[in-house]
């Protein structure tokens, strides 16, 4: 406790010392967080720097995967004109980094000791040439499956440990009348799912395929097994999947049209919203087969070089804001995912938070603990979308069975490094 006592101290020094050069403008955030239980949890932020004097300019840019952000965000680097601060994912980060248009956050790190507390996992995309260019928000973890309880009780089955048992227990779902799986289908989402099922053929698959990348296990027997029971799941969406937001397919589940859905733990939020409660309206498992495991993304800032010192004062203070302990529990109990820091107790919590927060330590530990593929924090930009087209043309029925598929990714992932 002294130390964060210090280490707040030292960022309100920093904060001060900066503002009095210039008085900290307001911040401009461009984000794509516009979902209703996104939204909630982005106002803990806005309010925090509102307690600061500090107010916000909003820069909201529809869609789930941020690729829509992306662009426009490029427009305005273009313009000469870029943002505050810019939410960004994994390698997205490292790519604006290589081109210098990220600002230095050396300085609030410093003072508050951000080498000790955020995992070098997500420091491996907060940092560029050994310099912090983001602050980390939080670590969501991917491999989830959320369940309507009801539904799940109505099967007369228990939570499916393997693929074998989650089968029997849509098959019991679809006999019921229900939509076994709400999906969205969006070349992110279509790649969330093939995500988990990749991580359950093995941690050392996962990491040869899509963090190595090596041909022989993105084109080989397991590769098609993946593929394979993708291709099964497809059997169990409705066929108004295509083109449905996330949060959309998370309604579903949540209103009892559909009984489950593969997604990331950014869809607790909306259950949370409706006022579910886990264990009670819902369950949150792993993917069957993933336990042990956990496959990540974490949603960062990135803070773009900008001129005056009254903007480097805003910069400093929001991303001394994102870092806080008491903001890291605030934000990330509402948003649905746990906090970027490893001090921050688990006390307010749902029991899926701490959940997340137990199978991240341990797979920390264990080694097993990946950055998602589909989520940008296994590999570069080009091979993440060589996968996207791949998984997305194999649930649209393109390839004659597995081992095509897997041997089109094999293919297209060569190509595109």
């Amino acid at each position: 406790m002294k130390m964060m006592t210090k280490g707040f101290a030292s960022a309100m020094a920093l904060t001060i010392g900066l503002s009095a050069a210039a008085k900290a403008e307001d911040v401009e955030v461009l984000h794509w967080w516009t979902s209703g239980g996104e939204a909630a949890a982005l106002n803990v932020l806005k309010e925090d720097l509102a307690s600061k004097g500090i107010g916000w300019v909003d820069m909201p840019v529809a869609g789930g995967g941020g690729e829509a952000a992306m662009t426009a965000l490029r427009a305005r680097v273009t313009a000469g004109d870029p943002p505050t601060a810019v939410q960004m994912l994994g390698f997205d980060i490292q790519d604006w980094a290589a081109e210098g248009a990220l600002g230095n956050l050396d300085e609030v790190a410093a003072a508050e000791g951000w080498d000790n507390v955020i995992p070098g996992a997500l420091q491996r995309f907060s940092k560029y040439d050994g310099h912090w260019i983001a602050a980390p928000v939080n670590v969501h973890s991917t491999n989830w499956v959320w369940i309507n309880k009801a539904a799940l009780d109505a099967t007369g089955l228990g939570e499916p440990t393997n693929f074998d048992e989650l089968v029997a227990v849509l098959d019991k779902m679809k006999e019921a009348g229900i939509t076994p799986i709400a999906h969205g289908g969006q070349p992110w989402q279509d790649a969330t799912v093939f995500d988990a099922l990749v991580l359950a053929e093995g941690t050392d698959f996962y990491k040869s395929a899509f963090i190595d990348l090596d041909p022989a296990a993105l084109g080989g027997e397991k590769m098609a097994d993946a593929f394979t029971k993708l291709i099964k799941l497809r059997s169990y969406f409705d066929p108004n999947f295509s083109g449905r937001d996330w949060n959309l397919a998370s309604a579903m589940v949540i209103n009892g049209e559909a009984g489950m859905q593969f997604m990331g733990d950014w869809a607790k939020g909306e259950f949370l919203k409706a006022g579910k409660v886990p264990g009670t309206d819902f369950v949150c498992i792993r993917f069957p087969g993933t336990q042990g495991a956990v496959t990540f993304n974490s949603d960062q800032f990135a803070m773009f070089n900008v001129q005056g010192d009254a903007k480097k004062a805003a910069q400093a203070a929001m991303a001394s804001a994102i870092e806080s302990p008491t903001f890291q529990s605030a934000f990330n109990v509402v948003k649905g995912s746990v906090p970027a820091r490893t001090d921050v107790p688990d006390t307010d919590f749902d029991d899926c938070g701490k959940k997340g927060i137990k199978d991240l330590a341990e797979a920390n530990t264990a080694g097993t603990l990946f950055g998602s593929m589909a989520h940008g924090h296994a590999a570069p930009a080009a091979v993440k979308n060589a996968t996207y087209d791949v998984i997305t043309a194999a649930v649209n029925g393109e390839y004659a069975d597995g081992a095509a598929a897997a041997k089109a990714l094999a293919d297209a992932v060569a190509a595109a490094q």
